[in-house]
């Protein structure tokens, strides 16, 4: 059996017309009408729920926490062997490190999403979806992954990197986890895993979980929008640093000083991929992680206080 679980997204989108690819509403259909739209997976035994109905560039915190509970109840059904989640492409990649990092499931959990509505001329959501269902039912598939152009990438290394193609996700280092071929599912590296952090630890009210905000480096960085943060009361800070996690003087004066006032800070990369490298005399880096994953990773931290 296979759970899939139904957030809203692009993939449930529709539009007036189907010649409309963007000016679509999100988050329309609910899951079970994304599943009669894919009659090949008529055969195979799933069981649907709708968890949340939003466009994802609306994700929250709470909505985090229904669905990593969600997933959790159901990976423990001795029946269940994955779950299919369908997600907005917006924050998919938060969603699915998230998920990751709570969880670190031992059977896949394996997030589809779309780039184009349901009500468009050639939708890639049907097809994204009975992948992603491939994928969870694989011999040996376990952890969070992302599926998606008929491409596995795994949560860590998963990025959006286009803003309108049907491909528009990339492993940030090019490791993908898997093909899916024709409806076979072609392994290429390993599955992800690790140290799940549990549900306890994002069981706080999210009224009362840590704000940690980003701030960029570019041409002319002054550090003036970490202060107003430091005014605002942030707990924590990401600076999406250019190349390898370089800040302006004036910015990384202004990051030493909130650090210096109890502020958890961390240096990312804006580049596409690569590492930030850790050294001395320098801010803490967050490796390879993009500064948005950063940003999940840190609220993470904090919580654990």
């Amino acid at each position: 059996m296979i759970v899939i679980l139904g957030t809203g997204g692009t993939i449930a989108g529709t539009a007036r017309t189907a010649s409309d690819g963007v000016g679509y509403t999100a988050a329309q259909l609910r899951v079970e009408d994304l599943l009669a739209a894919v009659p090949a997976l008529a055969a195979q035994r799933l069981e649907a729920h709708q968890v949340a109905q939003l466009d994802s560039k609306d994700m929250d915190f709470a909505t985090w926490q229904r669905l990593a509970s969600a997933v959790h109840q159901h990976l423990a059904r001795p029946e269940v062997a994955g779950v299919v989640i369908t997600h907005g492409t917006d924050t998919l990649e938060e969603t699915a490190y998230f998920l990751h990092r709570v969880l670190a499931p031992a059977k896949p959990v394996v997030l589809t999403a779309a780039m184009r509505p349901a009500t468009a001329l050639a939708p890639d959501g049907p097809q994204n979806l009975f992948d992603a269902v491939q994928v969870a039912a694989a011999p040996g598939a376990a952890g969070v992954v992302v599926a998606i152009a008929g491409r596995v990438h795994d949560a860590v290394q998963v990025r959006k990197t286009h803003s309108y193609r049907v491909d528009a996700f990339e492993s940030s280092d090019g490791a993908l986890v898997a093909r899916v071929e024709e409806g076979v599912v072609r392994p290429l590296g390993r599955w992800p895993a690790g140290a799940a952090l549990g549900l306890e630890r994002v069981a706080t009210d999210v009224e009362h979980w840590p704000r940690v905000e980003m701030v960029f480096n570019h041409a002319g960085a002054d550090g003036r929008m970490v202060r107003a943060l430091l005014d605002a009361g942030v707990d924590g800070l990401v600076a999406a640093g250019t190349g390898n996690g370089t800040l302006s003087t004036s910015l990384d004066a202004a990051l030493r000083e909130a650090q210096a006032r109890g502020v958890r800070v961390v240096r990312s990369t804006r580049c596409d991929a690569g590492p930030v490298m850790d050294l001395p005399g320098l801010l803490p880096a967050a490796g390879a992680l993009s500064p948005v994953k950063a940003r999940v990773e840190l609220i993470l931290a904090l919580l654990a206080r």
